[in-house]
């Protein structure tokens, strides 16, 4: 490497024009790791563009990149503000560039940007059996905690009911929807405010927010869901929940119905539900209703920015994109 090449300078803002090197960086950073955790064969594919925009736009000013002497990305971070809670995903290093101190860096700017955010709980999630991983954010600070599952359910064959989304509202009525979603969430884990993700999930037809009512109407629990492909030139296969909240972890044999019909209306053929390990009487009627275990995560907090268990209901937060 030159030496100009090995000037760093950074952090930048993460620009739209940015999301082709970006991919490129994050498929190369992420298939290396798979390489070095034994898993040869296994190729991280390019993200769907529209999934970086969906991210960027929700970081805001959390969305950075460092540059190298020859203006090309040497490492990026992703620090997403939902309300009181912070995490940062996807981040990645060039190969080059590990090991001069630049994942310090990446990670203490996310970490400063979300404390001045004004964060309580601030996390990651990393492989498990990463163990350089889980090494390396030790020393930054963070501790491990619960595992993340990743469940998939199979869609339900399709039929007239339609599950109650928030895109059935007219405009003046979302706003206070929305609102009521983040009560009913803030109200399990104080602070959290998902507005910013659910706006940008409707306006670019990412997906949707469906919505759990008793039969009075009150609300017990929404899923803000994706039904774009993850991956960059693949079909619609499933819809991922990014945020689930539920005024009682036993009402989620409902919540998974309605979205196992929610999936077939979308065209995809399951759903993906990623559950913290704490909620372990979701996770059992899950399993119960024919939930596989596709993957595993590791949650890891900051220490001194935890995310205790609710006294009662239950939030899931993915911390990925």
């Amino acid at each position: 490497m030159s030496d100009v090449a090995a000037r760093l300078s950074g952090p930048f803002p993460i620009r739209h024009d940015d999301l082709g090197a970006l991919n490129a960086l994050f498929s190369d950073a992420f298939s290396e790791r798979y390489r070095r955790d034994g898993m040869v064969g296994v190729r991280v594919p390019p993200l769907n563009p529209a999934i970086w925009r969906f991210a960027i736009e929700g970081a805001g000013s959390g969305a950075m990149l460092w540059r190298d002497g020859l203006g090309r990305i040497a490492a990026f971070n992703v620090a997403h503000a939902s309300g009181s809670e912070g995490w940062m995903g996807p981040l990645a290093v060039r190969d080059e560039f590990q090991g001069r101190g630049l994942g310090r860096s990446v990670v203490r700017a996310a970490i400063e940007h979300l404390r001045s955010a004004g964060c309580r709980v601030i996390g990651l999630e990393t492989m498990p059996r990463t163990m350089d991983n889980i090494g390396f954010y030790a020393t930054q600070g963070f501790s491990p905690g619960h595992l993340t599952l990743t469940l998939s359910i199979d869609a339900t064959p399709l039929t007239d009911v339609r599950p109650p989304l928030l895109s059935h509202h007219g405009a003046a009525e979302r706003e206070a929807i929305i609102a009521e979603c983040n009560a009913l969430a803030g109200g399990i884990r104080a602070g959290l405010d998902f507005t910013r993700e659910i706006g940008i999930t409707l306006r670019h037809a990412l997906g949707d927010c469906l919505l759990l009512r008793d039969d009075a109407g009150g609300l017990e629990g929404f899923a803000l869901f994706h039904d774009v492909p993850l991956v960059e030139g693949r079909s619609r296969e499933e819809i991922r929940v990014l945020k689930l909240a539920l005024v009682e972890q036993s009402y989620m044999p409902r919540m998974a119905e309605a979205l196992q019909a929610q999936a077939r209306r979308s065209g995809a053929l399951r759903c993906a539900i990623r559950v913290q390990g704490e909620y372990d009487v979701a996770f059992r009627s899950l399993v119960a209703r024919g939930a596989r275990v596709r993957w595993s995560d590791l949650r890891m907090t900051l220490v001194g920015f935890t995310d205790p268990k609710p006294a009662r209901g239950m939030v899931l937060s993915n911390w990925e994109i």
